[in-house]
């Protein structure tokens, strides 16, 4: 799988791969491509700069 970046506040995974259909990032997306004011999808707190990048 390729790169993910996970919300340190409630453990939401963005999977580039996967992208994230239900908000609208389709398969390979990258993370770098998501809007600047995006925020966690589940929690709503954690900011796109806040994610930080799984291993």
């Amino acid at each position: 799988m390729g790169s993910a970046y996970e919300c340190p506040g409630c453990g939401y995974q963005y999977h580039q791969d996967l992208g994230d259909e239900h908000e609208g990032f389709i398969p390979g997306t990258p993370f770098d491509e998501l809007p600047e004011d995006w925020v966690c999808p589940d929690c709503s707190v954690r900011y796109k700069e806040d994610f930080q990048a799984m291993s």
